[in-house]
């Protein structure tokens, strides 16, 4: 038998798009034999294989140029964005970053999936996603719970907390994350696990 196999996530981080350059490409062949293929996942990363024994180089080599790589299981993934098309700033890619920076990765009971978008038109895809931002025109953001985008029982999400500063956002995040990890049912979606907690004694827990 070969050589266990790790699966990672990997994407070009948040910026104006979704977009990998040639030395990027390059350093991903590095770690794929000639049958294998990359898989692309409607989150905006890639899923690449990699020998146990090389995971720790992999890591490095892919940090080195500008690659990030993030754990496949249940874990909060990266954060899913629109393509800040007015602008950085405008459109608050810096909290973007600094969502991703706090939360990717998490350990949670069940795949959480956060998105984000700059301006109300949300292009992220906010609303069908577990967690979801939008900023609102300011230095202001809504934070949605409980969208859904898949199955019979699809949801948009519903508005949790609005008008919020940005601090204000991060320990939002933090907490609903916090609250989940800890009492969610193993594999239990982080959708049904809001329903049964109930939206009202979830934002009493967090607000608090």
């Amino acid at each position: 038998m070969g050589e266990k196999l790790i699966k990672l996530a990997v994407n070009g981080g948040i910026n104006f798009g979704a977009k990998l350059n040639g030395k990027q490409l390059l350093m991903l062949a590095r770690y794929m034999g000639d049958d294998q293929e990359l898989e692309v996942t409607t989150f905006q990363q890639l899923y690449v294989d990699v020998p146990e024994g090389q995971l720790e180089e992999a890591k490095a080599d892919f940090l080195s140029v500008g690659l990030s790589c993030y754990p496949v299981g249940n874990y909060v993934k990266s954060l899913r964005t629109c393509n800040f098309c007015k602008g950085e700033l405008e459109e608050g890619m810096p909290v973007a970053k600094e969502i991703n920076r706090r939360i990717a990765g998490r350990a949670v009971p069940f795949t959480l999936k956060p998105a984000y978008t700059g301006c109300p038109v949300g292009c992220g895809e906010p609303l069908v996603n577990d967690i979801g931002v939008i900023k609102q025109h300011g230095e202001r953001f809504d934070l949605y719970v409980g969208g859904k985008a898949k199955g019979l029982d699809a949801r948009t999400g519903v508005l949790f907390a609005s008008g919020l500063e940005e601090g204000a956002l991060y320990v939002l995040i933090d907490r609903l994350i916090d609250i989940y990890a800890a009492e969610g049912k193993k594999r239990e979606q982080f959708a049904k696990f809001v329903g049964r907690y109930g939206l009202d004694e979830l934002k009493e827990q967090i607000m608090a």
